[in-house]
């Protein structure tokens, strides 16, 4: 089943949209919002599933499904915490920063909380102030949760996930060091995210989700050239249950929390850092892990974050080549405030 938000009002119209992403059919008589669905799932998805089959066939009302109409699954969230479940990506931004990673990030999730009142719609253009704050995406998978209990079990954990999504977690680069040389973790640094026009819910996605791991290439573009195709099932060093029962370690987690997997990195085939694709690898999800090998193998981080005007893409493709979750499309534009 595949669940998206239109744009009306803050927390959006809840619609059921069909496999291929064509076609969409209003859920707004079952339950108006996803988070209102997550709030009440085990009552309201059987119907909701009935609805996509419904679709499937065309027995209800459809209209054609436009991406663009899109605001964020869910346009605000009641929690937001991002992982680093990828220790390569970790380890090779800190080397450029010249920080040393300790032996306990191999074992221990990193994780942080980031504000959730204010998801970008995946078209809308992410707003900056200033092109020196070093801007750049970041491309990963998230899992959005039902209640999960304080000291939820791993299994626990598996179980209340509901739904699938993408996410571009945008970072402010340059003033990450600042920040967290206070000891006080990221703010200014992490503006708002951008979450997947379709959420999916584990089903959706067959033998390519194995309960924890998402193991399909997650691609994304840069002003239309491929940047990166990692797989997120590969070097995915805590799977998403693991990520889930650190989160609820010592609090629960409300129904609608959004778990994300940090940026996306496998390594080379020789274990060490991975290579552009225009040099055959698979390229990385955001700008900084491209500079930091840039900095190991030449000595300088040669590409710039991304300028105004600048387009990210970001997306996953089934084995047949169809968009599972819809495209994160941003431009880059310089913020204007109003009156």
């Amino acid at each position: 089943m595949k669940l998206s938000s239109l744009n009306q009002g803050r927390d959006g119209r809840l619609v059921v949209v069909s496999k291929d992403l064509t076609r969409a059919t209003d859920a707004f008589f079952i339950v108006p919002t996803l988070q209102q669905a997550l709030d009440d799932w085990e009552k309201v998805e059987p119907r909701l599933r009935d609805l996509a089959e419904q679709l499937e066939h065309g027995s209800v009302p459809a209209f054609r499904f436009h991406e663009h109409d899109c605001a964020s699954p869910l346009p605000r969230a009641y929690q937001w915490a991002d992982g680093s479940a990828y220790v390569n990506h970790v380890e090779l931004v800190r080397k450029a920063r010249g920080a040393e990673m300790p032996a306990s990030f191999w074992t221990d999730p990193l994780m942080y909380q980031g504000g959730s009142d204010s998801f970008l719609g995946p078209r809308e253009p992410v707003l900056a102030i200033d092109e020196a704050h070093g801007i750049d995406f970041e491309a990963e998978v998230a899992v959005i949760t039902g209640d999960v209990p304080m000291g939820a079990t791993r299994e626990e954990a598996a179980a209340a996930i509901r739904l699938i999504v993408l996410v571009n977690d945008v970072s402010l680069r340059n003033l990450i060091p600042a920040e967290l040389a206070k000891g006080f973790g990221f703010f200014q640094a992490k503006p708002s995210s951008t979450l997947s026009p379709a959420a999916v819910t584990p089903d959706e996605l067959g033998e390519a989700w194995d309960g924890g791991r998402l193991h399909l290439p997650l691609l994304s573009s840069l002003n239309g050239q491929p940047f990166g195709k990692p797989n997120a099932g590969v070097d995915m060093t805590f799977d998403f249950p693991t990520l889930i029962a650190h989160a609820a370690k010592t609090r629960p987690l409300g129904a609608g929390t959004i778990i994300g997997s940090g940026t996306v990195s496998n390594k080379d085939e020789g274990g060490g850092p991975g290579r552009p694709i225009a040099e055959g690898g698979l390229g990385y999800s955001c700008l900084a892990e491209l500079r930091t090998v840039e900095t190991l193998v030449q000595g300088e981080a040669r590409t710039p974050f991304m300028r105004f005007g600048d387009t990210i893409r970001i997306e996953m493709k089934d084995k047949a080549g169809h968009s599972i979750f819809g495209a994160i499309e941003q431009e880059l534009a310089a913020y204007r405030r109003e009156g």
